[in-house]
């Protein structure tokens, strides 16, 4: 099993979600996070005070999926995130040795 994470702009959450359903996988996690990469924030104007905005909203999108689907949902996630701009996000992929349900304590191993 491996966990993908998805780090992604506010207006792609849905889109990234209606993918990731489309593959088969329901169950996800959504945390609101900040954060620049290439694009290093940008200067906007609030009551006609200038300010440089450094960490910018981004949605982390968190899924643990089987090892056979890895590649389709992250191709997935792909496609409904890119805008083709700077900005668009990342997609991490990480191994996961075990999982436990807590309301049974039952093991899934894939």
């Amino acid at each position: 099993m491996k966990l993908i994470k998805a780090i992604v702009r506010p207006d792609k959450v849905e889109a990234v979600r209606d993918a990731i359903n489309a593959e088969g996988v329901t169950g996800l996690t959504v945390t609101e996070v900040r954060g620049h990469g290439k694009q290093k924030g940008h200067t906007a104007v609030y009551r006609g005070q200038e300010y440089e905005v450094s960490l910018l909203p981004k949605f982390e999108i968190e899924v643990v999926v089987p090892d056979r689907l890895v590649e389709s949902v992250a191709s997935a996630v792909m496609t409904a995130a890119r805008t083709g701009q700077i900005g668009d996000g990342r997609v991490f992929i990480q191994p996961v040795e075990q999982t436990y349900r807590i309301r049974t304590g039952e093991s899934d191993s894939d």
